[in-house]
């Protein structure tokens, strides 16, 4: 699109506001609201934000204005605001990229992989539950009829929200993007949407929309769309699963390998990259799943359905979905990733750990195709298999004495990530919370 297609873009649709957009360091959508007729300023010198009043910016009061330059290919309406439109934003500083703007972290790792010729495509598949506030002060499915036990893909449920989903569906697909399926997962409450795999980038940037269009066309039919990671201790997680593949330039798969002796279909090269997201899956867990809560999700146990769906362990195999990576035939799935994610900083650190295994020519060892859920953790030790972190802390830590985060990503941005992360694991630390309460309050 050139600035002339999108001035004529935006009077075809009658937009008198672009949404200058980008995200803070958990990944959550800010914006100015800018006067159509201002456009241009927008892409030239950028729309000014006071950068301390953002989390993870790496700035002071007295320090300059972060200054978000819009993206131009990135320009789309914004479906459900009508005369609204949207344009993705990188973070500058006196004119340079900013090292703390997460767009911009992964669109370093995004050029060193085209360095070497290659694109890395993801294919992100958020879950997220539609939930309501109930008179008695409790939050439940917003459908207080979808109560089954076992309530994945169930038709009743999903026909029960389709409203909603309908919605969210037609504001993806009035953007471009292709979604191809949409499903009622495994807890109540719990749905998912899958859209087509594109370059790495682009689909950071559909995530952000996504989470946009969801959370404001669900408080428009008066719901909560949660992207909360445990919100019920009994009830499975909600994940977002990361499927990727490096491909070259004329867009042939360099992870596809029909001949694998493994019977995975994977080559050498994607074998390698999964070597490196194992070796640096304790400091990934930091950026995949970012939140307290998170850690709610990554533990092995019953839930309400018979099984939590999300990884404990570090380990692959042949689409086994207790392992932390599930090979679909010719191309990998990493399921440590939960919805609270900020996707360009989920991505950059994979792109990071990825080709440092595919540098290092790490090797992952054999598939893992057995029920990880099963064993005890003596047996999964026995099996020479590793633990994901169990808390944010243990997580937080491993980044903070990883090398080649502080390399790929910016020592002073990671140092500024474990700081922010410190704090929130303080103040969960010191809340009381309801269990203590009535365990406690009349115990002694």
């Amino acid at each position: 699109m050139t600035l002339e297609q999108a001035r004529s873009f935006l009077k075809k649709h009658n937009v008198k506001y672009v949404l200058a957009q980008f995200v803070d360091v958990h990944g959550v959508a800010k914006t100015k609201a800018v006067p159509v007729n201002h456009f241009d300023m927008i892409l030239e010198d950028g729309a000014g934000f006071a950068g301390f009043a953002v989390w993870g910016l790496g700035q002071e009061p007295h320090d300059p204005d972060f200054m978000a330059i819009g993206e131009l290919d990135t320009l789309t309406l914004v479906p459900w605001q009508p005369g609204y439109a949207r344009i993705v934003c990188t973070g500058h500083v006196r004119g340079k990229p900013w090292p703390f703007d997460t767009r911009h972290i992964l669109a370093r790792q995004v050029a060193r992989l085209k360095e070497r010729g290659w694109i890395l495509n993801t294919g992100l598949e958020p879950e997220f539950k539609l939930l309501r506030h109930f008179p008695d002060g409790s939050i439940r499915p917003a459908d207080d009829s979808d109560l089954l036990d076992k309530p994945c893909y169930d038709y009743k449920s999903l026909s029960r929200s389709r409203n909603i989903i309908e919605k969210i569906v037609e504001a993806l697909q009035a953007v471009g993007i292709d979604v191809y399926q949409v499903d009622h997962e495994d807890a109540n409450g719990q749905f998912e949407i899958n859209f087509t795999y594109t370059d790495a980038m682009t689909s950071a940037d559909r995530y952000v929309y996504f989470r946009m269009a969801a959370g404001e066309i669900a408080r428009d039919h008066g719901v909560i769309c949660s992207f909360m990671p445990k919100p019920f201790a009994n009830k499975t997680g909600t994940g977002t699963h990361m499927h990727m593949s490096i491909s070259n330039k004329s867009g042939k798969s360099l992870f596809y390998n029909k001949a694998d002796k493994r019977g995975l279909g994977l080559s050498e090269l994607a074998y390698h990259f999964i070597g490196g997201l194992m070796e640096h899956a304790p400091a990934l867990a930091a950026f995949c799943a970012p939140a307290v809560n998170s850690y709610k999700r990554l533990v092995v146990g019953r839930s309400l359905s018979g099984a939590t769906w999300a990884p404990a362990y570090i380990s692959y195999g042949d689409n086994n979905r207790t392992t932390m990576i599930r090979i679909p035939f010719g191309h990998v799935e990493l399921r440590l990733c939960d919805s609270s994610m900020n996707p360009y900083l989920a991505t950059a650190a994979v792109i990071a750990a990825g080709l440092d295994g595919i540098d290092r020519k790490l090797d992952p060892g054999e598939p893992q195709n057995f029920n990880h859920y099963l064993l005890s953790l003596e047996d999964i030790k026995q099996n020479g298999i590793g633990v994901l972190p169990q808390t944010l802390k243990e997580a937080i830590d491993a980044l903070d004495d990883c090398e080649l985060m502080h390399k790929e990503l910016g020592t002073d941005f990671v140092t500024e990530y474990v700081r922010l992360k410190d704090m929130e694991w303080v103040e969960f630390q010191r809340h009381v919370s309801d269990w203590e309460l009535k365990r406690y309050l009349e115990f002694y």
